[in-house]
């Protein structure tokens, strides 16, 4: 009998059973939900600490500046092929002048010939009434053969010289481009780290971002307690007198490069209103009337190595695995340099980096 009983009706509708299923259903969704949601929060990426920014920060900022480097790598050779570029243009306009002069010489000379009827000479003398004058007009006419044989060896000529230099060009149009697109590419990772380094930064409070911000004006990266940065900020200000340069050329760059002190670094910028790392040190020696390659890559070779050890001011002094920033060294284990960006020109000791060599110029 049991077996044949009908289900009883809820008074919502639906069978008892039916609702069952579904509140049974409804708590394992719930259940479900509840367990995504605990599982989410127990994967959501926690909010990094003042340190751990300021860590990556200062990362993004050291790979900022190898992409700094790479980009003024850049640059140099696409000036130097867009020089090159311009100047065969530039040769090659005036020699398409000169082939065209050279053209209009020897149209001149078959216009008079087609004058003249082009008959033969023996003829000539033949119908002329004045030997002596006929005689005469020939010899006239040789040296104008001679002009004519000139004019068309320097048709060749010119046109053999532009056929060359519009190869030339052509081919260096090709490697201006090829420059330029790595240009670029290395502008747009300058970019994508400073911009990244921006990001981070703004996920600090306003009372983190400034500690940060006085720990880099004082002369370290963001990462140093207090005390150091206060240490570090004493050491940078204790230059302030003469310095006993050992050449006189040494004593024009650094005398340059404390004029530029509190100028901002701009990243690519050979000044006057700002520096990168690298353009502070040419333009220091340029000063000096000595010329300097653009990169650190390329700096650290334009003079003869020295020691640590022996370091003297007006020697450049180079860090990081990478050498990728360079500073001009004053003496005392000090050094005047470009730091990073939201950092302007100071002084700074030259053990708050990595020290990789340095080179004596000039």
């Amino acid at each position: 009998m049991a077996a044949h009983r009908k289900p009883k009706h809820s008074p919502l509708g639906g069978t008892l059973g039916g609702q069952a299923a579904r509140t049974a259903a409804t708590l394992a969704l719930a259940s479900a939900a509840t367990a995504t949601v605990f599982e989410g929060a127990g994967h959501a990426t926690p909010r990094p600490t003042p340190a751990q920014v300021r860590t990556q920060v200062d990362r993004l900022y050291e790979e900022a500046e190898v992409a700094t480097e790479k980009y003024n790598g850049a640059k140099e050779r696409a000036d130097r092929a867009r020089a090159a570029f311009d100047r065969l243009r530039d040769e090659a306009a005036r020699r398409t002048d000169r082939l065209n002069r050279s053209r209009e010489t020897l149209g001149a000379f078959a216009a008079a010939q087609y004058r003249s009827g082009g008959l033969d000479p023996a003829i000539q003398l033949a119908l002329t009434s004045d030997p002596d004058q006929y005689l005469e007009r020939a010899a006239r006419a040789e040296k104008a053969g001679d002009r004519q044989a000139a004019a068309i060896a320097a048709v060749r000529r010119e046109l053999t010289a532009v056929r060359q230099l519009r190869g030339e060009s052509e081919g260096r149009l090709r490697e201006l481009k090829a420059h330029e697109a790595e240009l670029r590419r290395q502008k747009t990772a300058v970019q994508g780290k400073l911009d990244a380094a921006r990001t981070l930064l703004a996920r600090l409070t306003a009372e983190e971002r400034a500690r940060y911000e006085a720990a880099v004006a004082a002369g370290g990266h963001g990462t140093g307690t207090g005390g150091a940065a206060t240490a570090r900020a004493d050491r940078t200000s204790a230059v302030r007198g003469p310095i006993a340069a050992p050449t006189a050329r040494a004593a024009e760059a650094i005398a340059f490069a404390r004029a530029q002190l509190g100028k901002p670094y701009v990243w690519g910028a050979t000044g006057p209103s700002g520096y990168d790392c690298s353009g502070l040190t040419q333009a220091a020696w340029r000063a000096a009337g000595v010329s300097l390659p653009r990169t650190t890559y390329t700096q650290i070779n334009a003079g003869r190595r020295v020691p640590r050890s022996e370091l003297a001011p007006g020697d450049l002094v180079f860090f990081y695995s990478g050498i990728s920033h360079v500073g001009l060294y004053i003496g005392g284990g000090q050094m005047i340099h470009a730091p990073r960006p939201g950092a302007p020109i100071r002084v700074a000791p030259i053990d708050e980096m990595p020290f990789a060599g340095a080179t004596r110029v000039g």
